[in-house]
């Protein structure tokens, strides 16, 4: 079973723990987590037919399967490891989304902690938008150890709980991976205004000080593009003056994406650190700078002040 289904409120399935504990040597185990406006509970936006699905269905938008992306496949593979697709109930206005947000995060951590446990090894996390919310609460809630990398994708959550869950003695033990964009600045803002009034700040520009265990990585940005190609890692350049998807949808990210969860000890954060711009470019650039190249995920800032599609 190199993929799994667990969503928040249900029971696992009890062969989850035995592929868990099946697993080689050095094989990952993998939770990924999606964002605003899916639900398991509606074919219409389940996300197990979508991004956390081997076979996306083909009639959908930025259908593109994150575990094949990951390394997954249907065959029956122990060495691949194990890919976990979490769902939760994401869908409704968005302060209520992040509220729940929290809660699969609680339910998320007892299954990271068994994982942990059942395969002997940390479990990797990667999450979009508010998924990324979903997996720094349920960082800061694990047994400290059983998380060591994060890979957080245009993350819909304020500064200082991030702050909090990195200072946990769980967020401490682990890594963290900010993948942000200036194509993103309008949802920043959306989470901002929705969740804090506008009072307190969003992921866009990291934490407000210095982690060796937080990485922010701008994919929008021409030096780091550059950084990573030399690094062996080709990502297309294209960026669009608004998207919230990119950091899924860009061409060659995932390529990082599975070097940094599969290989964790061959990509190390200082080494990405010492080729990476020092700063991030300022907020609006992307949007007042405009369009470069063509990016199917881009959307209007009308849509992207609404949230109206899925995230």
């Amino acid at each position: 079973m190199a993929l799994a289904i667990v969503n928040h409120g249900q029971t696992p399935p009890p062969t989850l723990w035995q592929a868990a504990g099946a697993l080689p040597p050095g094989a990952p185990v993998v939770v990924m987590i999606h964002g605003f406006r899916y639900s398991p509970h509606s074919p219409a936006h389940d996300p197990h037919g979508h991004i956390l699905g081997l076979a996306p269905r083909t009639d959908a938008r930025r259908a593109v399967s994150w575990p094949r992306a990951l390394g997954f496949t249907d065959a029956v593979r122990p060495d691949e490891g194990l890919a976990v697709a979490y769902g939760w109930e994401a869908r409704g206005n968005l302060r209520g989304a992040y509220a729940r947000a929290a809660a699969a995060g609680d339910g998320l951590a007892s299954v990271i902690d068994a994982l942990a446990l059942a395969s002997g090894r940390p479990v990797a996390l990667i999450g979009h938008s508010l998924g990324a919310r979903v997996a720094l609460t349920a960082l800061s809630r694990v047994a400290p150890g059983a998380v060591r990398r994060v890979i957080l994708l245009a993350a819909a959550e304020l500064q200082g709980r991030a702050e909090a869950a990195i200072a946990s003695p769980s967020g401490m033990l682990a890594e963290v991976v900010n993948v942000t964009s200036r194509e993103n600045d309008l949802y920043d803002l959306a989470i901002e205004l929705a969740v804090a009034g506008g009072l307190r700040r969003a992921l866009g520009f990291g934490l407000a000080r210095r982690r060796e265990n937080w990485l922010d990585l701008q994919i929008d940005e021409a030096q780091t593009l550059a950084a990573l190609r030399g690094m062996g890692f080709p990502i297309a350049a294209q960026a669009a003056r608004c998207c919230h998807w990119s950091p899924y949808t860009r061409d060659g990210l995932f390529g990082l994406y599975h070097a940094l969860l599969r290989q964790p000890d061959a990509l190390p954060l200082w080494l990405l650190r010492r080729h990476l711009p020092d700063t991030a470019a300022p907020r609006w650039s992307r949007l007042l700078a405009g369009p470069q190249g063509n990016d199917s995920g881009s959307v209007s800032a009308h849509t992207a002040g609404s949230h109206a599609s899925a995230a």
